[in-house]
């Protein structure tokens, strides 16, 4: 397999594994407690047909964020890079991202914290704030940014060399993150979206562990396509000395909500205590009454 074919299915893992993480963004889950059955009804409108515009403003949003990854990719394939060299710049870019996503050292890659205006609510018609939250949501870079995946998936798609491809999986990535908001098609009753949300933030420690699983996988991809065994185990060693960090220490690493996350008066819904970064995510907590009028 070529270094370049390695890419191209490595960058589209990451790209999965992103936009799908992306759905536990504060943005992301404030789609999911506005866009409801329960919601559109209370504004004279359908779920179907704003959910329809969602999903292909959605589409759009990636079609730009694929735009950008072909001018790269284009840009890469003039360049002309030797594989070692790309397998080289590509491993490196995983390696940031995987120590970005645990946290090691304390640090981590800039986190975007911009959320859509929830008053086009208001003034807008469904079809205007459905299509553009998603077009916002697809692109992956307009709003919270809560993975490095994202980042590695424009820099893998970039060095893949393949414009055609990187704008596929641009596509593809919006198209996962407007799909998302079908995740509330059944949230009919405020009692139903607060059992919802309530199962669906504590599962945000499991996402964000595949994303980490599969950016160990890629890297593991590039080495053995490489076939550099002292580089190979240099990786492993590094991976175990990651897991051993976050094993022995708090958490909060990996966006894991504290034990009290949960509580709270009856007919509440944590917004969220924390973003991946550990930092407090602006807007405290979400109550019943609000969860259907809030943008994200």
């Amino acid at each position: 397999m070529t270094i370049t074919l390695t890419l191209g299915i490595s960058a589209a893992l990451v790209a999965l594994a992103a936009a799908v993480r992306s759905t536990w963004s504060p943005c992301g889950q404030s789609m999911l407690s506005t866009i409801t059955p329960m919601g559109e009804r209370g504004r004279g409108t359908t779920f179907r047909a704003t959910a329809s515009w969602f999903i292909a403003g959605s589409l759009v949003g990636g079609a730009l964020l694929g735009g950008l990854m072909a001018v790269l990719a284009q840009g890469v394939h003039l360049a002309g890079l030797s594989g070692p060299v790309t397998a080289s710049v590509a491993l490196a870019g995983v390696l940031v991202a995987i120590g970005s996503d645990l946290g090691l050292g304390g640090h981590r890659l800039p986190v975007h914290r911009r959320q859509v205006n929830e008053r086009w609510l208001d003034h807008y018609r469904p079809w205007v704030y459905g299509a553009g939250f998603g077009v916002q949501i697809g692109c992956g870079l307009a709003t919270y940014i809560t993975t490095a995946a994202v980042y590695l998936t424009v820099w893998l798609a970039a060095l893949c060399g393949r414009p055609w491809w990187a704008l596929g999986l641009g596509i593809g990535f919006g198209g996962v993150r407007g799909a998302a908001v079908l995740l509330g098609r059944s949230l009919t009753t405020t009692e139903a979206m607060v059992s919802f949300h309530r199962r669906f933030f504590a599962s945000s420690p499991v996402a964000s562990w595949i994303v980490i699983a599969v950016e160990a996988l890629v890297a593991t991809a590039i080495l053995v396509v490489t076939a550099d065994p002292a580089a190979f185990g240099v990786l492993v060693a590094l991976v175990v000395v990651g897991l051993g960090l976050v094993l022995g220490s708090s958490t909060r690493w990996i966006g894991v909500p504290r034990p009290d996350a949960m509580a709270g008066r009856p007919g509440r819904v944590e917004r969220t205590t924390s973003d991946p970064s550990g930092d407090p995510v602006r807007g405290g907590q979400l109550t019943a009454d609000q969860v259907s009028a809030r943008g994200g």
